[in-house]
Order: C-alpha cells, then structure tokens, then sequence
C-alpha cells in the first residue's frame, strides 16, 4: 500500500545541527509521501561522482568550511528543478537569506517547520555524533548507538567523529549556524508559513509535527497494480 501526498506541498525543514530536522524529515516522508530531499545527501553524491559541484564543495567540507551559496544553490535548485510537479520536503537548505532568495525564484513554500531545541542539548548531541564517511549515516551514543562501537552497522567499516563535531568546534558552529538561519526564519514568519516547535527530544515533538502536516496534507492510500 502506497501513501502518495493528495496535493502539491512544498515544504522545508529548518534547525541547526543536531536539532534532529533530518529524522522528522524521513518521518514526515513516510507518513505524507513527501520525497525527503538531503542538501548532504546530494552533496555526497555529486563528491563520489566526482562531479564539477561536488570537487567545488569538497574544498571547503575538508576545512570544516559552510558550503558556499553560490554552490550549494546550483546543487538544489537542479536538484528541484528536475523534479517539478513533485511533493518535497527539503532537509538543509535553505541555510541562509540567499539561498532562500534563490529558492523563491522556483517556487513557492506551503510550509516551513523550524525545531527550537536548547543549545546546552545540540552540543551534547553533536558531541556524540559519530558518522560512517561513505554513506553519511549519523550515529548518537545515547540514543542511536551502533550496535558494535565505532562500527558501521550495514558495512562494518569504522566511523569517525567529524572535526565540526568535537567538543572545541561545536559551540563555534552552532553560533555561526544560529546568526545565518535567523533571517531566514524571520523572512518565512513574516509570510505567515513559519511553525515552530521546541523541545529536548524528537519523539515528543514529533506527534505535534503530525498533526501540522495532516492538516496540511491529507495522505491518499494508493494499492500498487501488480
């Protein structure tokens, strides 16, 4: 049985680093039959095809650098682009009040989420973040912990903790975030599509992010032809 999203809803996902905007993102998806668009997903794509976006991008990811604008909107803007007339859900991007700018150029937003979590708890999460490079899955120790440690579940290959994630780069890379993403939540609540919601854990935000999107999507139950 399929979900397909009954009406065209593009949406986006706002929240700094660890806020955990990318497993409500996979939530809402499966729910509502939204795609789940990842702005490091197509990144890590486009880096392991060696492609022209992906070498630009890989130089500034190697010194723990943002994206720049210009780059990381060529990437998503194509990446959209190519799958007009689509239900999305968009998952790191729009990041600053340029990339925003760009992305009203091709469309307009039906809703924008943004997750308000405590800075004390982002550093903590992002002190126990630990990823699996090739494929970009994110491990928490607490609370999404490998099942052997240091292990990639699927491969078995090590992980590793990103330099932006140790303890001396967090609080740097959370007030850097913060200062960019404030005018881009500030531009979507003047256009009245902003809903935020607070808290120190997904699973008890997540039932409030339900009943928002039901009430903007009504899901349609689809049986597969066979």
């Amino acid at each position: 049985m399929a979900i397909l999203a009954s009406k065209l809803l593009p949406a986006v996902i706002l929240g700094l680093p660890g806020s955990g905007k990318g497993t409500v993102c996979q939530m809402i998806a499966q729910n509502f039959g939204l795609q789940h668009l990842s702005s490091g997903h197509f990144l890590r794509e486009n880096i392991k095809a060696n492609r022209e976006v992906g070498d630009m991008a890989k130089k500034y990811l190697e010194r723990a650098l943002l994206v720049p604008d210009h780059v990381i909107t060529r990437l998503m803007l194509s990446e959209l682009e190519s799958r007009s007339g689509q239900h999305w859900l968009l998952d790191g991007f729009p990041r600053t009040l340029v990339q925003a700018e760009a992305l009203d150029k091709i469309c307009d937003l039906d809703l924008v989420i943004t997750l308000n979590i405590p800075f004390e708890t982002l550093k903590d999460r992002l002190n126990r973040h630990w990823i699996h490079p090739p494929s970009g899955r994110v491990y928490n120790m607490d609370f999404n912990p490998p099942h052997v440690h240091g292990i990639d579940d699927i491969t078995g290959e090590a992980l590793i903790q990103q330099e932006e994630d140790k303890p001396e780069a967090v609080a740097a890379r959370l007030r850097r975030y913060k200062d960019t993403a404030k005018p881009v939540i500030e531009l979507y609540k003047r256009r009245g599509v902003l809903h935020q919601f607070s808290g120190t854990e997904t699973n008890k935000i997540w039932p409030y992010v339900y009943t928002l999107s039901s009430n903007k999507i009504t899901p349609i139950k689809c049986r597969q032809a066979f």
